[in-house]
């Protein structure tokens, strides 16, 4: 039930278990919701996980009963002058499609034994032109108190309320059920049909007091902080005069844009800003606690785009206790170098990232794919492969610095080939 808000809330979680390095290079500033590692608040219900409403309150909104064979429309409902029909009888007529008139029954016994009658015979139109009656000649306090007790009906209401988008009667019913969190996330879930984004803002500023789940708080919460801040960075680069903007001019507006996004757009436009900022990549990645390889990948995907490979150097570079710098990586060295490669990085610096592949095998297969010769000519001196050297000879320009490098290696007696 209610699955619409419930992958509302989902839709803006960090999973790190959810995070795909293969569509880490899709991430880039379109104005469009990117890959698979993102965490989207854009179009809050658009975003399905599966298995996501295994620990979700249920009510089964689907009517379970048939509605084969009826032959009843709706519009029959208050047609008739028969007064004198049992409730047994007035369903069997709405059945059949024949003339019936519900307004005999008038008191609470006698629309209750109606209810009960059109659910005994299974037929889904009979028991919705019911509750439509009784909706229409009972308080909401009375009817919600009977449907309580008649499971069934109580589904086909559910149903009934939100195919025609009632939503506060809807509320108001899953708060007389005690069912507070699916109250809260229906409430919750009005934020789609707000477009003013300050509106919307205040809106989720007022759902952060709704009685939500611990863990759906406090994706509400990071829904509400992540609008407000992009209504304060969205206002200040509309009106940005710094070179980057000229260079790049912004192709979308940064309102209602997934985390993720939002974070490329800051590694884009607002890369070395001090964490103090709003607008700052260390700023963002600490407010919604993005994990390291979210953030290298994202960085990565936005500084190798605007060719920037000191700051992608950076993401790399630690220090060890005796102060000598040393790359590592989160992520495998092979993906680093695909994102290079996807964003015309030269071959020098994509040699010294094919230089960390620890596997042997992806580090030969990297410098023979992106043309790495100098780690290809040293991989089969190391491997004293004579016969690969030959061959990876014959697809150089003779005269060029490598060639000439594989003949001294050929020519040099003091190795030991294997063959």
């Amino acid at each position: 039930v209610l699955k619409e808000s419930k992958r509302a809330v989902n839709s803006i979680l960090v999973d790190d278990d959810d995070e795909d390095e293969e569509d880490v290079e899709r991430v880039s500033w379109s104005g469009e919701p990117v890959g698979s590692i993102s965490w989207s608040v854009k179009e809050t219900a658009s975003s399905i996980r599966s298995g996501s409403e295994q620990s979700f309150p249920k009510i089964d909104t689907t009517p379970s009963l048939s509605k084969q064979g009826s032959g009843y429309s709706l519009s029959s409902l208050f047609k008739g002058n028969l007064h004198d029909l049992s409730p047994e009888e007035t369903v069997r007529r709405m059945q059949k499609g024949r003339a019936f008139s519900l307004e005999k029954f008038r008191s609470l016994q006698d629309k209750l034994l109606l209810l009960d009658e059109a659910v005994a015979v299974y037929d889904g139109n009979v028991i919705t032109a019911v509750l439509i009656f009784l909706k229409k000649s009972l308080s909401k306090e009375i009817l919600f108190r009977e449907l309580m007790a008649r499971d069934v009906a109580l589904r086909h209401y559910v149903h009934y309320l939100k195919e025609m988008g009632e939503q506060k009667l809807l509320v108001e019913l899953l708060k007389a059920l005690g069912r507070t969190e699916d109250m809260a996330l229906m409430h919750y879930k009005e934020h789609l049909n707000i477009k003013d984004e300050s509106r919307r803002r205040d809106f989720l500023k007022s759902c952060l007091s709704l009685p939500f789940s611990q863990d759906d708080a406090t994706h509400v919460q990071d829904h509400y902080t992540l609008l407000e801040r992009q209504i304060i960075i969205e206002a200040s680069d509309k009106k940005a005069v710094a070179e980057i903007f000229k260079k790049f001019p912004r192709k979308a507006s940064i309102l209602n844009m997934p985390i993720i996004t939002t974070l490329y757009y800051s590694c884009f436009y607002h890369y070395g800003e001090s964490e103090g900022t709003f607008s700052s990549p260390s700023n963002i990645r600490k407010t919604f606690r993005i994990s390291e390889k979210q953030y290298i990948l994202t960085a990565l995907g936005a500084r190798a785009k605007l060719k920037s490979w000191f700051d992608v150097d950076s993401l790399f570079n630690t220090k060890n206790w005796l102060g000598y710098t040393k790359k590592r990586s989160p992520i495998g060295f092979h993906r680093v170098v695909d994102i290079l490669h996807k964003n015309s990085a030269p071959v020098q610096v994509l040699q010294e990232y094919v230089n960390l592949i620890d596997n042997p095998d992806l580090k030969l297969g990297g410098a023979l794919k992106y043309k790495c010769h100098d780690i290809v000519i040293n991989t089969y001196r190391d491997l004293k492969d004579r016969q690969q050297l030959i061959v990876y000879r014959e697809k150089l320009e003779r005269d060029s610095p490598e060639y000439r490098k594989i003949q001294e290696l050929l020519n040099n007696v003091q190795i030991r080939w294997k063959n």
